[in-house]
């Protein structure tokens, strides 16, 4: 059956799916005196995907690689150009308002939350919005405060809130309703170490308990690493990958970097596959395929050498799309033809 004469259907196994979605801006730029050129943008270019109900995947690229304008057209906010999309057998720009009872949204840079209110005050015209049953919005409202340390946080006005406040306080909001499916955009920004820990944790137990479907955008690899078993990367509005970490890596040929600090001055350490890229007096830097366990090579390491500290270097995101264009797409028009969609799942 071809893709225009699908039933996409609540009951599918595809929760969200999208089907040679594009999305093109027209933008006017001056080229003289009272002259304007119109050029089109084409943010999203023919990206397909499904998303099985109950999923976590990470959705991820460079700044201005579509991330945002994707999410935005699953929301509703913007409708696509071309192709066909559905989110639990909705098309969100037909049907936004039936469709927000079932999504929740955190978008890092923007703010669900009313500036001037006190936090609590923002639940509480949630809770009327959305129509919450008194108490699931109490059950959900305490879990959140407690698991995301928001309760001496409460009342006081949104505007005086820190970055990494008021994320924990939109993720909160986006989930007293109880969505089926969660888009997070890079929902750990601004967060120090303890507070990314809790929220991923929190993350962990929402999907694991209730099955919450979620689609998360982040700059931050561990963010993924410890959420997604499945990675899409996008690039330049197209999908160049789909498939588990692993295969991110392997195909990107990514590297990790081990810091080591050695009690003193040796000679470059020899630890194949491991090279070392950089030497300061005892301590060195070595890089060693992100595919790799680190445990091995650590266990060598500490076995030949005087080893004081050590610690991993996650390579970023960048980093990684330009190893899998270095690797050989080449600039291939069609991210199809680079053999980078991995596993079927992004192909149309």
């Amino acid at each position: 059956m071809d893709s225009d004469s699908r039933d996409f259907s609540d009951g599918d196994r595809a929760f969200i799916e999208l089907d040679r979605v594009e999305k093109v801006f027209d933008v006017r730029r001056r080229t003289g005196f009272l002259k304007r050129e119109l050029r089109q943008v084409r943010a999203v270019d023919a990206i397909s995907f499904t998303v099985a109900r109950g999923e976590m995947v990470g959705y991820i690229g460079p700044n201005g690689a579509g991330k945002s304008t994707t999410i935005k057209m699953l929301t509703g906010i913007l409708t696509p150009s071309g192709g066909r999309l559905r989110v639990a057998g909705i098309d969100p720009a037909r049907e936004r308002m039936r469709l927000a009872h079932r999504i929740g949204v955190v978008f890092g840079q923007r703010t669900t939350l009313w500036w001037d209110l006190p936090l609590i005050d923002s639940y509480r015209l949630m809770h009327r919005m959305y129509r919450i049953p008194d108490a699931r919005y109490r059950e959900n409202l305490d879990r959140c405060v407690e698991l995301l340390e928001l309760a001496e946080l409460l009342e006081t006005p949104v505007r005086q809130l820190s970055l990494g406040q008021r994320m924990r306080g939109d993720i909160a909001a986006a989930l007293l309703h109880d969505p089926e499916v969660l888009y997070l955009d890079e929902p750990t920004i601004g967060l120090d170490v303890i507070s990314k820990a809790r929220v991923r944790g929190f993350l962990r137990d929402l999907n694991a308990e209730r099955g919450t479907t979620v689609l998360l955008t982040t700059h931050d690899l561990q963010d993924i690493e410890q959420l997604c078993s499945r990675v899409m990367v996008i690039d330049h509005g197209r999908l160049m990958y789909d498939g588990p970490q692993a295969g991110l890596h392997e195909v990107g040929e990514s590297e990790r970097t081990l810091v080591v600090d050695l009690e003193r001055e040796t000679p470059p350490i020899e630890a194949p596959p491991a090279r070392v890229v950089r030497v300061e007096g005892p301590r060195q830097w070595l890089a060693f395929p992100a595919a790799e366990s680190a445990a091995p090579l650590v266990a060598h390491i500490a076995a030949r050498y005087p080893l004081v500290d050590l610690s991993v270097r996650e390579p970023d995101i960048e980093a990684v799309i330009a190893r899998m264009y270095e690797g050989g797409a080449g600039g291939a028009a069609d991210p199809e033809e680079t053999g980078l969609v991995a596993d079927g799942r992004g192909n149309s």
